[in-house]
């Protein structure tokens, strides 16, 4: 209940932080698909921790194992399922938070819920828990790239008040992994890196906002009217620890417009319809018009600080807590291959959807 995403791709995550492993099962993939370990390595060392001085210092190599659906390099049509087992874990680091509900953590709610929780990490609301996710995104990016060179660019646009500077050009990812904060704008990424390492000085935390850009992908992919794209890959991008909101296209600053201004007028041009402005985001009545795909999403500071906080303990009674653990004090760095992981399985299982609809047979 609840650990299942998509339709006719489905994935199925499970695990916790300080559990044996973290992994998921991927069904309905394609079959004679080319992948390999590597590929999928390639985008959780982009996910993992430890990988620079503003992240959590907790070392694991997330390596993963193919566990079955993959013979001699190509996927067979069957589940595939995917392994990372965790080996740096240290549970000692959660003693306390056996008897205290973390604020801003999903503790209380866990506890209330099912009466039993996993204190270690967060268990299962560990941020952890989505290797998953990047690991089938992993397979999903590849097999839009191979149907339309269709390109999927998420990049940290701001950490509170800094923000990039905007520009038409699309980000490569040489330009967003050029530096730590994954900002393609180097003068920004500078002054964001130097505002995490400051408030991680005082124990504190930071949050910002990452944009997603999508091109090349076909119009006509979404299914009115609750299974909108812009829905699902709302439903995908909130579904992430510590995302507080979303919006897509001109998003609020739309609301500031008349319809006449905000309106996206049609033209021809080399010979395909087209939108003349791209308020909308790249999709219309939740349907993708073909435009390129934009949005993006808030993510809250890091509930985890290094300074005394009051709290309730779970006999009742009025306490105070001090974080402890390894803690990432900005997530969006880390957060930015699992963005791009939740959009490219949003993406491939709506584009499944349509082929299953409107072109498996011929009248």
């Amino acid at each position: 209940m609840g650990n299942t995403f998509g339709q006719l791709l489905r994935i199925t995550t499970f695990g916790e932080s300080h559990g044996p492993g973290i992994g998921v099962v991927i069904d309905g993939c394609p079959p004679r698909l080319p992948i390999t370990a590597e590929e999928i390595q390639f985008e959780l060392d982009r996910r993992r921790p430890g990988q620079s001085d503003i992240s959590t210092p907790r070392k694991e190599a997330d390596h993963v194992e193919i566990l079955s659906g993959v013979y001699e390099g190509k996927t067979l049509g069957t589940p595939i399922a995917l392994l990372v087992r965790n080996l740096d874990h240290r549970p000692q680091a959660y003693d306390e938070m056996r008897e205290k509900f973390r604020p801003s953590h999903a503790d209380f709610c866990y506890q209330t819920k099912y009466g039993i929780r996993n204190p270690e990490g967060g268990g299962r609301s560990s941020a952890r828990e989505t290797i998953g996710r990047v690991a089938a995104g992993a397979i999903a990016v590849k097999i839009l790239r191979l149907a339309a060179n269709v390109e999927i660019r998420a990049f940290v646009q701001s950490i509170q008040e800094i923000t990039a500077k905007e520009t038409s050009d699309f980000p490569s990812l040489s330009s967003i992994e050029a530096n730590p904060v994954r900002c393609p704008d180097p003068i920004a990424a500078q002054q964001m890196t130097e505002r995490i390492k400051s408030v991680r000085a005082q124990g504190d935390s930071v949050g910002g906002v990452i944009k997603c850009r999508i091109r090349n992908l076909p119009a006509g992919l979404g299914e009115p009217v609750f299974d909108r794209l812009e829905a699902d890959l709302a439903k995908a991008m909130l579904s992430l620890p510590a995302t507080k909101g979303f919006e897509i296209g001109s998003g609020f600053e739309g609301t500031l417009l008349t319809g006449t201004a905000h309106n996206d007028a049609l033209e021809m041009r080399n010979g395909a319809v087209h939108t003349k402005t791209n308020h909308s985001g790249g999709i219309q009545g939740g349907i993708s018009n073909g435009e390129e795909i934009y949005f993006r999403i808030a993510f809250k500071p890091t509930a985890t600080v290094m300074r005394p906080q009051p709290t309730v303990d779970i006999h009742g009674n009025n306490t105070e807590i001090i974080g402890k653990g390894r803690h990432d004090p900005c997530v969006l760095p880390r957060a930015v291959p699992i963005v791009e992981a939740m959009a490219a399985l949003v993406l491939l299982d709506h584009w499944m959807r349509d082929h299953a609809q409107n072109h498996a047979f011929e009248f």
